[in-house]
């Protein structure tokens, strides 16, 4: 919902971004970069053409193969671009994640990825970390603070509750706006 709210908010005056769904049935290696590919087509029409063609390939080469050369256009594009990799928590194969590692690592600095996880992806997250590489938004980043909560029921629901109420709501609802807006 976030990211959703973010993007609709965003796309008006900021970089393209590229969206993809994923779901089980995206454990197929080639099922997921096609997406990925067709995702950012999209955007930018043609830049999926020589990785695509590289891929369904009957010699079928390495898809460090073809991430190269969907890195070497991505670089040569004239914008900033976002890719959002939503519900990767999904994908279970480790070869995608492999893959993607090499496409993270890779990544020139005119993309941008956006991993939309319930588990921490199989990703080399400490050394992305330490290169600065990485922005985190966490559960405790995104439940209502005390102070939110409060707001939120008071304010914007009108709701005249006493402050061990909304501390118990709080508490019952973990401080995720949904749960506090259905209590």
């Amino acid at each position: 919902t976030l990211l959703s709210a973010w993007h609709a908010e965003d796309s008006l005056h900021a970089w393209p971004i590229a969206w993809v769904s994923l779901d089980p049935d995206d454990n197929d290696p080639t099922r997921f970069w096609t997406y990925v590919l067709a995702a950012l087509n999209t955007l930018h029409p043609g830049i999926g053409e020589t990785p695509m063609a590289l891929m369904y390939a009957s010699s079928s080469p390495p898809i460090e193969d073809v991430l190269t050369s969907l890195l070497n256009t991505l670089l040569q594009l004239p914008t900033e671009t976002i890719l959002v990799l939503d519900d990767y928590h999904l994908i279970e194969v480790q070869f995608i994640h492999d893959a993607l590692i090499y496409f993270v690592e890779h990544l020139p600095p005119n993309m941008h990825l956006v991993i939309a996880s319930r588990a921490d992806p199989l990703l080399p997250l400490a050394r992305l970390r330490a290169r600065g590489a990485l922005t985190e938004l966490r559960a405790d980043n995104l439940r209502f603070t005390s102070e939110e909560t409060t707001a939120f029921l008071t304010e914007v629901m009108g709701l005249p509750l006493s402050a061990e109420e909304v501390a118990a709501l709080e508490s019952h609802a973990e401080g995720w706006i949904a749960g506090l807006h259905l209590a």
